[in-house]
């Protein structure tokens, strides 16, 4: 059992000198110049003593990322890491299994830090529950991968699948957790998106860099879009898969011609720029400045994005969008490859409706899990080979992920309870190993157990990708855990 290590990288320093004394100007004109700095390399973030490089630290592999997370808890078992012994001990406890010593008593069971009390899995009651539905090994890599993804799956060589995935949350702030490394205990503090839009400069003007689509993240620290300390320009923008209403409280209210709107955003400018000029420490303020500008220039650059129907038939069947299984999804990834291919640096997109997510299979799991999975799979795999037609996978990282797994004990009669201490995910794209299985978890699917990673060595791989060393963003007077930062999982860097 071997954990991946840390790779450091130098930070460039860059003299900025005349230019910072002219991007501090405490007018509109200063904000302006400000954002094109950082674009060009040149940039430190206003309000923070510290330089933060426009441009990547080091050379990168990709420049954009796209996050697919499952909310609810996908079953390891039933998607990327099939364990045909659940069978052969089916109908026991653990304990009545040769691995009861190695489950029950692995030093990995303190791995849990519950939000509600007494919500521990109980190892030694729950008996054990067969695989509910066959799998195939496939593709070069021979990753075996089970019936419910049968489109994802021809394209297992062109992924990185990871196994031995863990976190501490066993219910669903993991996946709050999983987007900003720390417990929903600990308090709401900057997730990946917000980072990455504060350590790299935009790539399209006129679009949000840091972009959420589909269901929120009920009640979890601002639904998945905030940047904590980092400040509110660093946050992220949801948007809806509407030509007709991208951005929500966007068009005027009333009928207004161009010139007019035009007029209106004028003086809009002028009056922020007196508040402003006399309260430029004010971050709200200015986010709320930035926010207005972009969305006017957004109002005519985002619908066109959000219409599918530019696509040609053959794009929009691939995705899905003659289904109404695979439809609303597969809009929304189809969406995403628009957005990114624009210049979108990050962008996650949620799937599972509900409070908890619709992939929470705590009873029904066959009929929830073959239907949740029928409305991602043709989409996901769509993804991949439109962007590896256009040439965009190459420097566009995806990742696939889930808040948890499922427990190998079956929960009532028919499902499969929270499970925080082993799970899968995978990654493609943007500089990650092709046909890879990393990682593994126990016979019975229980611990990670070998290449063990928490959830932050995913966003430290990301960085690492990306060109970006989040040891030099750190934010003077915001110390951060060593466990933030995560470590880089070389052996999926190409």
């Amino acid at each position: 059992m071997r954990d991946s290590k840390t790779d450091r990288f130098s930070g460039q320093q860059t003299a900025i000198g005349r230019r910072r004394s002219l991007a501090d100007g405490m007018s509109l004109a200063g904000i302006a110049l400000s954002a094109m700095l950082q674009r060009d390399g040149f940039a430190r973030s206003p309000g923070h003593p510290i330089a933060v490089p426009g441009t990547p630290q080091f050379v990168p592999s990709a420049k954009r990322v796209i996050w697919l997370m499952m909310r609810g808890g996908v079953s390891h078992f039933e998607s990327f890491d099939p364990k045909p012994e659940l069978a052969k001990y089916a109908g026991r406890t653990i304990s009545e299994t040769p691995y009861a010593d190695q489950v029950i008593h692995s030093p990995f069971s303190q791995n849990v830090r519950e939000q509600l009390a007494n919500n521990v899995i109980k190892t030694d009651q729950s008996k054990i529950w067969p695989m509910q539905v066959g799998y195939r090994k496939c593709g070069q890599s021979g990753a075996a991968v089970s019936d419910w993804w049968p489109h994802v799956r021809r394209y297992v060589d062109d992924i990185a699948i990871i196994r031995s995935m863990w976190t501490t949350d066993n219910n669903h702030g993991a996946q709050m957790q999983f987007l900003s490394g720390r417990h929903v205990l600990d308090g709401c503090f900057p997730t990946i998106g917000a980072w990455i839009r504060y350590g790299l400069s935009s790539l399209n003007d006129n679009l949000p860099q840091f972009i959420s689509i589909g269901p929120t993240l009920h009640r979890q620290c601002f639904e998945g879009l905030g940047s904590g300390y980092l400040g509110p320009e660093y946050s992220g923008v949801r948007l809806n898969v509407d030509s007709e209403e991208p951005l929500p409280y966007a068009r005027p209210e009333l009928d207004v011609t161009p010139q007019e709107q035009a007029i209106g955003a004028r003086l809009l400018g002028r009056l922020n720029r007196m508040v402003y000029e006399q309260q430029p420490d004010d971050t709200e303020l200015r986010a709320r400045i930035k926010s207005y500008e972009l969305a006017f220039r957004m109002q005519k650059t985002v619908p066109d994005l959000m219409r599918s129907e530019q696509e040609t038939q053959a794009t929009q069947k691939m995705y899905g969008l003659d289904r109404d299984v695979t439809r609303p999804f597969g809009e929304q990834l189809l969406a995403t490859r628009r957005l990114i291919e624009q210049g979108v640096r990050f962008v996650q997109v949620f799937h599972g409706e509900g409070s908890s997510g619709s992939w929470d299979a705590h009873h029904k799991l066959v009929e929830q899990h073959s239907n949740t999975s029928e409305q991602v799979d043709q989409p996901i795999a769509a993804l991949l080979q439109d962007l590896k037609q256009r040439g965009l996978l190459s420097d566009t990282i995806v990742v696939w992920c889930t808040e948890f797994g499922r427990t190998p004990g079956v929960q009532g009669a028919d499902g499969r309870d929270h499970h925080n201490y082993g799970f899968s995910v995978w990654m493609a794209g943007g500089g990650i190993k092709s046909g890879v299985i990393h990682g593994a978890t126990d016979e019975l699917g229980f611990h990670a157990v070998e290449d063990r990673h928490y959830v932050t060595d995913i966003h430290a791989t990301i960085y690492q990708l990306l060109g970006l060393d989040p040891r030099e963003l750190e934010i003077p007077g915001r110390k951060r855990l060593e466990v933030d930062y995560g470590h880089p999982i070389t052996d999926i860097i190409a």
